[in-house]
């Protein structure tokens, strides 16, 4: 085990060292390195002062590590340059420390953070030869080179020229960080080592040996993108560093010195095959084998320590690995460190590897497509960076800890309703479906799910993607969906917010769609005279919005948008979080964009109807809680900023939660995708020719939108089938599913009581269309919004297509029916029979044509004698009545 304390000899040599090794640095440069760099013309300066110029101070950055995105206490995926998990002195097992300081640095507690030995001997060497720099570093040096390598790695790019071609991958760029910081030849080489000379003597001055010891440990490459000893125990034999036997300590210990060749996750075979440096004899034996890594299992079984058999097992794959380590464990055995038996142990042991792989990235996650949208969310969102790189670091090197909103629960549920009910592809069209789920009242996503394998491959092939259907382009890479029906959320909310009543009668016919006022790019008229029709060609009627909300007809809400301004409704979008798929304003410029012909992002849509849900609040979806950094400390500031905003009045909220509700009842069009749990839901459904339909519904507390069609192209989703069931009908299992969880999960209370005044029931004024034909009298009635019926025939002496009646007239509440009755032709005016006696004036009737004749008698005293007079009829004189009308004739008596 390595002493915790610095030794006095490691004390002095850290006082002595600066000025020691710029004398040695003096007469080493003088006898070797001055000539090559005076040769070149490098520098014209004494060694020694060229030693004592150099830079003394390395900032030590943080180290590159994974950043870690978490689901509750669940890993929802790593993204990593360099997978490493930083540890502390004591999570070592003490037998590593041996391992590492017999085989690099055994004067490393003696020496002042250079081994004056060693350097020595390795810059003598180099001197002597053409080839690349030799070792000879301590520990410390080691560790200022893996520092400066880091720094570079950190920050290395892909390379372009002027016109933006990639004259260097970034790839390349890392395999240069190493290759410059390791293998420079000639006065790049002495320059680079003088240079780690001189960071590692003032290195050891700021910190203690045991703090540089375990900071190299914790940066050293392990092959691949394994870094630091944690990581690599656990990548390559599946136990911490703190338990790391002796055999796997000279191992990894070995690894270290040159990682991409000693890595033990690709097999290299036995060291009989393959290895250049090793031939089998003719007979199979192994004695004649060149000298190598082999002669210390040969020494063993010569000395009869081992077998035959055990050294062909312990040489068998991985040979230049199981050579490294045989040296390395040499070390420890002649330092005190391992006993004899211990070393025969480790030597004769198979070097067998439990690999264990870190899987970074969406793919392994059991939530890809709400993983992806979070990183998109990163590499997007300036909180992380104020660049792409600066974003991208924050992913992948800062070694964060990003705690998501995503609830299991639903996340299942929604990942189960996607492989219960939706196909992952479909013959000769590109299907797409997703459910999103988010919490109404904070805006937090709960879910994200996806028909398609997440995959992100350049052309992954049918039924897979990266895309993040349920976002937009910018966050997710989806364009977004043609919105149908859900879109008239917003007419609906208009038409309220201007004070009309959902229980207002408008006219929902089938009709040449009318001409629509727009205050913000110009009205829009329908030249030419084009209807849009309903859901399979429903004939359409007058009704109500609650009417029309419930069965989602189409003609109902273009008759609202002809009363309303179009650019007030895309207002109405935009407060509500609503934009087109690719970020821009929705514009209304179109009759039919009323019905939802914009494409949308269905997360966008989820959090237009939680604002209904949440009285008018609403809250930009969110899908990043909390982010802790490498140390463990929360930083606020790199959470993307969302707030929760009042957007309408909670009057208007309540009054369309309440026509919404109708949608999810019996005989509504979200009828089945209710739940049926009796949690309180309001909903909308949604298609878009037979291209794209939609499920939207909520109760109080989440909101769950599904959308199932083509991601793009024109399938027909109304005539291809998946399990028995129209593709455009799946939204309803989907929603109904994920939803009965949220409810369970969740819960939800009643949504409040509508506004009196917008549920008021509205008086309008009524046309007066007496005189009128009976068509011409219907269609004005009609045009005006009011439901007309043809009564029977009424007296009149107008031509029997005249309407001669209506009831009611004036004025009547929106949606009472009106009556009219048309002439019958027959009738006449009433003659004048006052002062005719009363038998005078009955036959004066009867001649003209009326039989239907009573007397009605009044006793008066100033009654004349004789034979009563008639004081008039009743129907008056003039009167038109028909021949069967009651005529009563009036007269006065003494005594009736």
């Amino acid at each position: 085990m390595p002493n915790l304390k610095r030794t006095t000899s490691g004390v002095l040599g850290g006082l002595l060292g600066l000025v020691g090794l710029s004398a040695v640095a003096g007469v080493l440069i003088a006898a070797t390195v001055t000539p090559a760099i005076a040769v070149s013309g490098v520098a014209a300066k004494s060694a020694i002062s060229i030693f004592d110029n150099m830079p003394s101070i390395l900032k030590i950055d943080k180290t590159m590590q994974p950043t870690t995105i978490w689901a509750g206490d669940q890993v929802l995926a790593k993204f990593y340059d360099q997978n490493r998990q930083p540890v502390q002195f004591d999570q070592i097992s003490p037998v590593m420390y041996d391992a590492i300081l017999s085989s690099e640095d055994p004067r490393y507690y003696q020496h002042g953070g250079v081994d004056l030995i060693g350097t020595t001997r390795a810059l003598l060497s180099n001197a002597s030869g053409s080839g690349a720099t030799q070792g000879g570093s301590s520990i410390s040096q080691q560790y200022v080179k893996n520092v400066l390598i880091q720094k570079c790695e950190r920050d290395a790019q892909a390379e372009t020229d002027d016109q933006g071609n990639v004259v260097k991958t970034r790839d390349e760029v890392l395999q240069s960080c190493w290759t410059e910081a390791t293998n420079a030849k000639g006065v790049d080489g002495y320059e680079r080592k003088l240079q780690e000379m001189r960071y590692a003597i003032q290195l050891e001055k700021e910190y203690s040996k045991n703090d540089i010891l375990l900071g190299y440990l914790n940066i050293a490459n392990f092959g691949g993108t394994t870094y630091g000893i944690e990581a690599a125990a656990r990548y390559y034999f599946n136990v911490s560093a703190s338990q790391l036997s002796v055999a796997q300590a000279a191992t990894l210990a070995g690894i270290v010195q040159n990682p991409n060749s000693y890595r033990i996750d690709r097999t290299g075979g036995s060291i009989f095959d393959g290895d250049q440096s090793y031939n089998k004899a003719p007979d199979g034996s192994i004695d004649d084998v060149s000298p190598g890594s082999i002669q210390a299992l040969l020494t063993l079984r010569d000395e009869g320590k081992i077998t035959q058999e055990q050294v062909v097992a312990a040489a068998d794959g991985y040979s230049a690995t199981k050579g490294r380590q045989l040296y390395v464990l040499s070390r420890m055995l002649d330092d005190g460190k391992i006993t004899e038996d211990q070393y025969v142990a480790a030597a004769i042991e198979p070097i067998t590897p439990a690999i264990t792989p870190t899987l970074q990235g969406c793919g392994a996650s059991a939530a890809p497509f709400f993983c992806q949208y979070v990183v998109s969310t990163i590499r997007n969102d300036p909180a992380f960076g104020e660049t792409a790189e600066d974003r991208q670091s924050a992913l992948r090197q800062d070694g964060l800890n990003i705690y998501t909103t995503l609830d299991w629960n639903v996340q299942y549920a929604a990942n189960q309703a996607m492989k219960d009910y939706a196909p992952e592809s479909v013959n000769n069209m590109n299907f797409g479906s997703t459910s999103v789920s988010i919490d109404a009242k904070t805006g937090r996503v709960l879910a994200i799910a996806q028909n398609t394998r997440f995959s992100e491959e350049p052309n992954p092939g049918p039924g897979a993607t990266s895309l993040v259907f349920a976002g937009n382009s910018q966050i997710g890479g989806s364009k977004g969906f043609n919105a149908g029906s859900t879109f008239k959320l917003f007419t609906l909310i208009d038409w309220l917010e201007t004070g009309h009543s959902v229980n207002e009668v408008v006219n929902g016919r089938d009709r040449p769609v009318p001409n629509m006022k727009n205050s913000c790019y110009g009205d829009w008229v329908n030249v030419a005279k084009d209807r849009i029709r309903n859901f399979n060609n429903q004939a359409g009627f007058n009704g109500t919005p609650m009417q029309f909300t419930k069965v989602s007809l189409n003609t109902g809400f273009l008759g609202m948008a002809a009363e309303l301004d179009l650019c007030d409704i895309a207002k109405v979008a935009k407060k509500m979080g609503v934009t087109r798929g690719d970020g821009t304003d929705i514009e209304m410029k179109y009759g039919n964009n009323v019905i939802g012909s914009d494409n949308v992002s269905p997360l966008a849509m989820a959090g237009a109807y939680a604002t209904v849900a949440n009285g008018g609040n609403y809250c930009q979806p969110k899908v990043i809680d909390k982010v802790v950094d490498s140390d463990g400390a929360e930083r606020p500031e790199l959470v993307p900023a969302r707030s929760c905003t009042p957007v309408l009045d909670p009057a208007v909220a309540a009054t369309a939660a309440y026509a919404l509700q109708g949608v999810m009842t019996s005989g509504g069009s979200g009828q089945g995708g209710n739940p049926g749990d009796g949690t309180p839901i309001l909903g909308k459904t949604g298609t878009h020719e037979a291209l794209q339909s939609w499920m939207i519904e909520s109760s109080t507390n989440v909101t769950t939108a599904v959308w199932a069609g083509n991601v793009d192209g024109f399938g027909d989703i109304s005539k291809n089938y998946y399990q028995g069931r129209r593709l455009m009908d799946i939204r309803y299992q989907v929603a109904r599913a994920v939803q009965r969880v949220a409810d369970d999960v969740y819960g939800g209370d009643a949504f409040p009581q509508p506004d009196n005044n917008l549920t008021r029931r509205v008086t309008k004024n009524v046309p007066n269309v007496i005189g009128q034909t009976v068509d011409q009298a219907q269609q004005t009635l009609q045009n005006e919004g009011w439901d007309v019926v043809v009564g029977p025939p009424v007296d009149s002496d107008q031509p029997t297509d005249i309407v001669a009646a209506q009831n009611p007239s004036g004025q009547a509440p929106g949606g009472t029916t009106i009556t009219i009755n048309p002439s019958n032709g027959q009738a006449k005016g009433i003659p004048n029979v006052q002062s005719l006696k009363v038998n005078e004036a009955r036959a004066a009737l009867a001649a003209a044509g009326f039989t239907n004749l009573a007397e009605s008698c009044s006793e008066s005293a100033d009654a004349p004698d004789g034979p009563p007079t008639a004081t008039g009829t009743n129907p008056p004189a003039g009167t038109l009545a028909g021949p069967s009308t009651q005529i009563t004739v009036n007269y006065t008596a003494k005594k009736c």
